[in-house]
């Protein structure tokens, strides 16, 4: 796994599990273990060995920023001193090794940007949204029509690259792009093909069509950035035999129904939870997606969001577990939060 980080001249927080790093005009100064070394084919950007390929900040500094506002607790604090907090907790915040959360990711994710070679267009790019499924491998499957221009493109030119953003709202959240060959689905295979397509599409009775049939995407490589806009660029990739080893997160199945009923029966206590386990002020949470170790919420504090990880006190067994340490992690909130 390769990974870069590359300094810009805005100044704003942005957090990695492994460590929290300070852009300044001339410098990157990492606050964590990890040591920086010089990207030889590039002296401006440092390597490091690791990166999370999630949770930027993006509640960038304002000038109205450094004047005083009330904490939910009824103390004075500057938002610039909410940066502080934000990465004081970030920085050790539980969660999913890198490959792992981008594999359960896109095993989640349901569309992306196709991009192919135009046939029509020799020489020039053409885009298409398309839906997808992940295979038992992780590799992308798409159902396409052989009367879709990107189909064509394929048939002419295999070489293709499939973008996901996790936010397309949020530019500064995780975006993924895996490239590869987009090649037919063998015959043996199409059944397992058709039914995990359809474990995602359940309303696509066209991919039993006639001028329908399944490709899957080969990888060459698995890419990701994070943190465009703010003051650290983030990225790095996998191999296909490193994606593929890595194991999707066995609660990831249930983030939707637990986010959804936290956010539609108990948003205030989602508040409370995260006001208490990351010291952040925070006057609403919403909460987007779970996993074994933690969730992640968009917070809003004085008419800024911004993203944030919560991590769980330990790693939960099942979903009911999650449950239970939801309320435990409520019931230990409550008497330090107003």
């Amino acid at each position: 796994m390769k990974t870069m980080v590359t300094p810009l001249m805005k100044i704003s927080p942005f957090s990695r599990p492994n460590g929290i790093y300070i852009n300044k005009p001339s410098s990157l100064v990492p606050l964590s273990p990890l040591t920086p070394q010089r990207n030889s084919s590039s002296p401006n950007s440092l390597t490091f060995p690791t990166l999370t390929p999630t949770l930027s900040v993006s509640m960038a500094a304002s000038p109205q920023s450094t004047a005083p506002t009330a904490s939910p607790g009824g103390v004075n604090i500057n938002k610039d001193d909410v940066f502080q907090l934000i990465q004081a907790h970030q920085e050790k915040a539980a969660r999913l090794p890198p490959v792992e959360e981008i594999r359960t990711f896109l095993d989640r994710s349901v569309r992306g940007m196709l991009s192919t070679y135009s046939k029509k267009f020799e020489g020039y790019p053409s885009g298409s949204m398309v839906d997808f499924a992940c295979d038992a491998n992780g590799y992308p499957i798409l159902a396409v029509s052989d009367l879709a221009v990107h189909t064509k493109d394929l048939a002419a030119n295999p070489k293709c690259s499939l973008l996901v953003p996790r936010d397309p709202e949020d530019r500064t959240d995780l975006v993924v792009t895996l490239h590869g060959d987009a090649v037919s689905v063998p015959e043996n295979d199409k059944e397992a093909v058709r039914a995990a397509y359809l474990a995602r599409h359940p309303n696509a009775f066209w991919v039993d069509f006639g001028d329908f049939h399944f490709l899957r995407i080969e990888l060459k490589v698995v890419r990701y950035v994070s943190g465009v806009a703010t003051a650290l660029l983030g990225s790095g990739e996998f191999s296909p035999d490193e994606y593929k080893a890595a194991k999707v997160d066995p609660l990831a199945q249930f983030s939707k129904p637990v986010a959804s009923h936290m956010n539609k029966d108990h948003a205030e206590d989602t508040t409370v939870i995260v006001q208490h386990w990351t010291s952040v002020p925070v006057e609403s949470a919403y909460m987007l997606d779970v996993d074994s170790v933690g969730f992640n919420v968009k917070a809003g504090y004085k008419g800024d969001t911004f993203k944030l990880r919560v991590p769980f006190p330990r790693r939960a067994a099942d979903r009911k577990d999650i449950k239970t340490l939801i309320v435990e992690m409520l019931q230990a909130a409550r008497p330090h939060v107003d």
